[in-house]
């Protein structure tokens, strides 16, 4: 009698779905694309951290679009566990926080 197994173990993605590699290849490009994004549920501190990001984005004069992400399983494929994040060309530049316009244009400015 074997009381202690091998555990069967089962492919999943972080959103708890079989995931195909199609799909996770569209997320895997997806987090390559060139802009700002603000991940988080759409709550008032997303929108306070994408009110900021625009204010600095017009203060530094750049032309850039802002992508608002509020699918969780998306935002777990940036390892971000603490929202809102901004993701400035891919990479996660500020998580669990919500920066002012003058720290944003420090980071954007980098």
């Amino acid at each position: 009698m074997k009381l202690f197994g091998k555990k069967k173990e089962t492919k999943s993605c972080c959103c708890g779905e079989n995931c195909t590699s199609e799909t996770m290849q569209n997320v895997e490009n997806k987090k390559q694309e060139q802009g700002i994004k603000i991940l988080g549920s759409g709550c008032a501190k997303c929108m306070e951290l994408e009110k900021a990001t625009r204010t600095a984005i017009s203060e530094l004069q750049i032309d850039y679009e802002i992508e608002h992400i509020t699918d969780f399983a998306e935002i777990a494929s940036y390892g971000v566990m603490s929202t809102p994040a901004l993701v400035f060309n891919g990479e996660v530049i500020s998580y669990g926080k919500v920066l002012t316009a003058d720290e944003v244009k420090a980071l954007l400015s980098k």
